[in-house]
């Protein structure tokens, strides 16, 4: 359910009317310009004994369209309440003991799990639920925070309002998965040589930003004069580099994208999420009719036609936002795609979700990855 304009009673009242039981959780999915009290929210649906989580993103996916404000509302079936897990900006996590949970299920559970997209340790956190988890799970998610990119509380739970953490919840439903990002390869490939978890410093033992400077500035001034040509700074940095996303080399598949988003001080580059240090890097490129395609490829991959399309219960659409801001106006495109090819199989089901700040996905052979600029499509399958 998509509510556009939302307070705390037109939030309970929806929730009142999904009559949720023992055993459902309500996932709540606000865009990042709401205007709600989440403390006041957090104690109404407390004292209405409702099972919830949720958190704050730069917008908010419903059908083939997309929303900086209002929220989505969506009921699951679940083995357990949601899990909390605090303290991601220290290198030691404790992760939830929820192994005996997943197999205790009929079914192969879905970890849907959230994360505040700006904090430390992100990979280290989903290191430790693959850990706990491993195959027993298959997982879908994203992060949590503001286009702003200035870290602030985004999660939401009984427990309340959190940064610096992540929410797991294991959902009693089988889920196809499809993972793309359609970015081209352009230079590579590149070592890093030195990093500092999401920092790079050093690339092919070179200041990190006067290689990747360029590399984006030999291909972006093509066809311009020296009056036209572009200069890569830290001031406008975001706005070039959001078109030039670094790739992380996997054999036989697609790159894992890390999205740099700001040059500091010091020439290092900061991207939404960790870099091993000597990872084999390509610096990628854009091009819109490969993205829409890769949107297309991946809805595609989770309509399992041996199942009865009356199995199909909800489609979760994970969609980096920095994947609209190079889109612009055709990222509506995207989106349609989407939730044509999800109409198509079963019209009572729309697809929803949110612009993230990092995707979420079990990968390849089941491993659990963060991606940048990627889609993650989760069609999530039940028997009535």
């Amino acid at each position: 359910m998509l509510q556009k304009n939302i307070n705390i009673a037109s939030i309970l009242e929806a929730i009142k009317a999904m009559e949720p039981i023992e055993g459902d959780v309500i996932l709540l999915l606000f865009g990042e310009k709401s205007e709600v009290n989440y403390t006041d929210l957090i104690e109404t649906l407390n004292q209405a004994n409702i099972s919830f989580f949720g958190g704050i993103f730069p917008g908010i996916i419903h059908g083939g369209n997309n929303y900086e404000s209002g929220c989505i509302i969506k009921k699951f079936k679940a083995i357990q309440a949601p899990s909390l897990i605090k303290g991601l900006e220290r290198e030691k996590i404790d992760i939830p003991s929820l192994l005996p949970l997943a197999e205790s299920s009929d079914i192969k559970p879905t970890a849907f799990t959230l994360v505040d997209g700006l904090t430390k340790n992100i990979s280290s956190c989903l290191m430790g639920l693959f850990h706990e988890l491993g195959n027993a799970v298959n997982f879908i998610g994203g992060g949590a925070g503001s286009l702003s990119l200035v870290q602030q509380p985004c999660l939401i739970c009984p427990e309340g309002v959190y940064q610096d953490a992540a929410i797991v919840c294991l959902l009693k439903y089988d889920v196809k998965l499809g993972v793309k990002h359609g970015w081209q390869q352009l230079e590579g490939p590149i070592v890093a040589t030195k990093t500092d978890g999401n920092k790079v410093i050093e690339l092919n033992w070179q200041a990190a930003f006067e290689v990747y400077k360029n590399i984006v500035e030999e291909d972006a001034n093509i066809g311009l004069d020296e009056n036209q040509a572009i200069s890569l700074n830290a001031e406008n940095f975001f706005g070039i580099a959001k078109g030039y996303p670094f790739g992380m080399y996997q054999e036989g598949k697609e790159d894992v994208v890390r999205d740099p988003i700001a040059v500091n001080e010091r020439g290092e580059l900061i991207c939404v999420g960790d870099i091993p240090e000597n990872t084999v890097l390509n610096v990628l490129k854009g091009d819109a009719e490969k993205l829409i395609e890769s949107a297309e490829i991946a809805v595609e991959s989770t309509i399992d036609l041996k199942d009865d399309s009356e199995r199909l219960r909800h489609t979760l659409v994970v969609d980096c936002i920095s994947r609209t801001l190079f889109l612009e106006d055709t990222f509506s495109k995207e989106l349609e795609v989407v939730n044509h090819r999800v109409k198509s199989t079963r019209s009572e089901v729309t697809p929803q979700g949110i612009l993230s700040l990092g995707e979420i996905s079990s990968y390849g052979e089941g491993t659990l990855e963060f991606f940048n600029k990627t889609i993650v499509i989760g069609t999530l399958y039940r028997d009535i």
